[in-house]
């Protein structure tokens, strides 16, 4: 794999780390790519994602690594509430889970189940006095205390989504005014061609869900999902097809335009076509968009999030930390870390770097020692990754 030095600033001193040249902001330019089925295509999933006892990640020099909270089920994606407490979507349990510090000790010593019996549930937003929850087939709401974060009734339901198939995850963000629900909604497989245009999608509605309808399309899976704060703008980072070979395509991360096409199936990172698929498409693929960050081929980005405490370095202001829960379909393993990307008045100009690293104790073993899923900002701006290989959430300060 061909790599590069890049370099970031950490307390007034240069931390270098080496990445995938194909890890970059685009720019809207076509990158170059190697071309299809340049390599065999492998199979490379960890045998065991759970670390040892003792096992933390590390971060750069400066930051310090602690368990914030553990023993879930399998824990997914993270969402900080308006009062500071956390809520986690424990996707394995069913169960969405308050966590709370009020101590200030840098661990979660209040634990509550906010909702249970839930099916498979992913995706946490607020709004006014609800909790919106993505199931896999639906879109609920709770309404809530938002001083307590006590739950205040049963489940509303409020979107009607496709559910089965491959991507169950349903991601929701609501837009900076507060008028527009998000929902991700990734495919049903690989290069399948979708009968229900809802899959492989965004899609928007209204807090109530009405006026539905498709926001962009050709996204294969846009498990994050996420508004910009400066700007208001929507993005994602969407894992990109298999089976192409080891270093295609990149997996990516881009802002999303009303309207806009990504490609899938038909083309990915623009024009560049899939061999595989036919019929093909040539008027869509003339219009499909180059996203802005590509993040390396397999990484497998879920959460990400827009820092936007104060407790980080001046170079990590209104920057993306990106969860990347590693590659299968590689030779060589891509992914399992947290990745930075620096932005600049909401436009990212830097480069992807990695973040928190150390998952991956061997290139070529069988073993992992965790897998990163979801990450939030903390109200003291701390941040919170969790690992549904370990089973726990990280807190690095």
């Amino acid at each position: 794999m061909l790599l590069r030095a890049t370099a970031i600033v950490v307390f007034g001193s240069v931390l270098f780390a080496v990445q995938p040249v194909s890890a970059q902001v685009t720019y809207g330019k076509k990158p170059q790519l190697p071309a299809p089925f340049a390599t065999k295509s492998a199979g490379n999933g960890p045998d065991r994602s759970k670390p040892p006892k003792g096992f933390l990640p590390t971060a750069p020099p400066g930051f310090h690594v602690n368990i914030f909270a553990e023993d879930f089920k399998r824990p997914r994606f993270l969402t900080t509430a308006p009062n500071g407490d956390i809520f986690l979507a424990d996707t394995g349990a069913g169960q969405v889970i308050v966590l709370r510090d009020p101590q200030r000790t840098g661990g979660a010593s209040e634990r509550e189940v906010f909702a249970a019996n839930l099916k498979l549930p992913f995706g946490i937003a607020f709004h006014d006095d609800y909790v919106y929850v993505g199931n896999t087939g639906e879109v609920v709401r709770f309404r809530y205390d938002k001083q307590t974060s006590k739950r205040l009734g049963e489940g509303e339901h409020v979107l009607d989504l496709p559910s089965g198939g491959g991507h169950y995850t349903r991601t929701i963000a609501f837009g900076k005014d507060g008028q527009h629900l998000y929902v991700s909604v990734g495919s049903s497989g690989n290069i399948e061609f979708e009968k229900d245009q809802r899959r492989a999608a965004v899609l928007v509605c209204d807090p109530d869900g009405k006026n539905a309808r498709i926001y962009a399309s050709g996204l294969r899976n846009s498990v994050g999902l996420a508004v910009e704060p400066v700007t208001g703008a929507v993005w994602g980072a969407v894992n990109e097809r298999d089976d192409l070979g080891d270093n295609l395509p990149p997996d990516y991360l881009t802002s999303l335009k009303d309207g806009g096409f990504y490609g899938w199936p038909y083309s990915y990172i623009g024009d560049n076509v899939d061999p595989r698929v036919r019929p093909q498409k040539p008027e869509l693929v003339a219009k499909a968009i180059i996203p802005d960050v590509l993040l390396g081929p397999h990484v497998a980005p879920l959460q990400f999030a827009f820092y936007t405490g104060s407790q980080f370095p001046e170079s990590y202001r209104g920057g993306v930390f990106v969860a990347e829960h590693g590659s299968w379909n590689r030779a060589t393993r891509s992914g399992y870390q947290v990745a930075f990307v620096g932005f600049k008045d909401g436009r990212a100009v830097a480069d992807p770097v990695p973040f928190l690293t150390g998952f991956v104790t061997n290139a070529g073993g069988a073993d992992v020692d965790g897998r990163p899923v979801g990450v939030t900002v903390a109200a003291d701006g701390s941040l919170l990754v969790s690992d549904d290989g370990a089973n726990l959430i990280y807190r690095i300060s």
